[in-house]
């Protein structure tokens, strides 16, 4: 059986068999976060989206090279700063440490590399000075431009002529420019503002520039995959393939583009005008972290994903179900049949659909089957901690004591004696919400951690 990995490509808006440029080392390059806030919610989907591909990739090809950068210079990190007031590099490493937390709590494998921007000015500053010398570049009052006009195939990724692409979006105003599409690849800083040296004196780098350099470093002038939020496919990746590929002399940047797209609420896309900014941070100390894994993974990337309390209540009572058949030893290999949703385009949902047909065989008591089934959850990162682990967190997490928890059960006892049955639904619904199961046996009232 075929086990060829198909992605969706943006460049070409088709689904294509993947073929690398090397088969002994894959290259995926990924944008990471601007550590000026904490992340969000829908910062979390990207995260889980391309920590899947990079699961499949490793599982069919030997070497995986996979570069998530982190943006620390930026005029939103900046402006963060004032806003809490306090030093940058105070900002920028206090927000690191959190997605580097909410990474673990995840559960996403760790990338090869996460170069900081900081770290790479000088690769920056040197490939400006390559646009200049090839003539797509200009610089007018310390500041450095590129020059749209001078790329033909500027759009190819969003698939829309200039004129529409400058209709459609924000375009930022200067009396510097040639042309208003043509966007800052250097510019000066204010005073208290972080600055490098440079041949157009002292500033710092357009935020496009800093992934085409870092880019470059880690994986070369040309790679097979880069990914990101839909919300970057323009002008982000499109700027980002026009320097590359002037600055590189190449036809091609990355060959496969793969854009996530917006997680919403109410059907709403989340924002801070909105008022919905759910935090990753917030979920830590009342969510295992598995429970958000699979609500990311339960629509398809290229769908919309829209973030609810019932779709974290039915992640959180599948997760529990499927505990019930953990197996401790569960060394068995995932093969491609069960595999083949993902090899087709991350198909998540369908993943999860051979999950659950995986539990209702390992429900029967066959050890190899309940291996098995830990195993193929183990594949895309859940039931990564034991059974005991996972108990323990929602016992700690718990709003309830055990005290009163029997309270409870006893209250019910006495309304059921009543013959209230409506008092003692009542409680039992109150006690489930609350993360405890009754089950009444034999004349008696148990209960366990749902």
């Amino acid at each position: 059986m075929s086990n060829d990995i198909f992605l969706t490509n943006n460049l070409t808006n088709k689904k294509e068999k993947f073929d690398p440029i090397d088969k002994k080392n894959i290259r995926m390059y990924v944008c990471g976060p601007t550590v000026y806030d904490d992340p969000h919610i829908g910062n979390a989907r990207p995260l889980v989206v391309f920590d899947i591909l990079f699961k499949i990739l490793k599982k069919k090809y030997s070497k995986v090279t996979y570069v998530r950068n982190i943006t620390d210079v930026d005029d939103k990190i900046i402006n963060s700063s004032k806003d809490k007031n306090i030093p940058i590099s105070e900002l920028t490493e206090n927000v690191n440490k959190s997605f580097q937390k909410d990474c673990n709590y995840l559960n996403c494998d760790i990338p090869t590399h996460q170069p900081k921007a900081t770290e790479h000015i000088d690769l920056m500053i040197e490939m400006i000075s390559d646009l200049i010398n090839k003539g797509f570049a200009y610089e007018e009052n310390k500041h450095v431009y590129f020059e749209v006009n001078k790329f033909k195939d500027y759009g190819k990724l969003s698939n829309k002529n200039l004129d529409e692409l400058i209709t459609g979006s924000r375009v930022e105003v200067s009396e510097n420019k040639k042309n208003s599409q043509d966007f800052v690849l250097w510019k000066p800083s204010k005073d208290h503002e972080p600055s490098w040296v440079s041949p157009w004196g002292k500033g710092r780098p357009g935020w496009h520039l800093e992934c085409s350099a870092m880019s470059k470093k880690f994986l070369g002038n040309e790679f097979d995959i880069h990914g990101g939020g839909i919300d970057l496919l323009f002008p982000h990746h499109e700027n980002e393939i026009a320097q590359s590929r002037c600055a590189n002399d190449t036809k091609v940047f990355a060959n496969y583009w793969l854009h996530n797209a917006f997680i919403t609420m109410l059907n709403e896309k989340m924002s801070k005008s909105q008022g919905n900014i759910l935090k990753i941070k917030d979920f830590r100390n009342k969510v295992n972290g598995q429970v958000l894994r699979l609500a990311l993974m339960s629509a398809h990337y290229k769908q919309p994903l829209d973030w609810s309390d019932k779709l974290l209540s039915d992640c959180q009572n599948t997760i529990s179900k499927w505990y019930n058949v953990y197996s401790s030893d569960h060394h068995e290999k995932v093969g491609d049949e069960i595999l083949k949703p993902l090899y087709d385009d991350l198909n998540t949902p369908g993943y999860i659909a051979n999950l659950h047909k995986l539990y209702d065989k390992a429900q029967k008591g066959n050890l190899t089957d309940k291996a098995l089934f830990t195993s193929a959850c183990n594949f895309i990162g859940l039931l990564n901690e034991t059974e005991i682990e996972w108990l323990e967190f929602k016992k700690n997490k718990l709003s309830i004591n055990e005290a009163e928890i029997l309270d409870k059960i006893n209250q019910r006892n006495k309304a059921r004696e009543d013959k209230n049955y409506k008092e003692a639904d009542k409680i039992r619904d109150e006690l489930l919400d609350n993360g405890v199961l009754i089950e009444d046996k034999d004349g008696k009232t148990t209960w366990k951690y749902k």
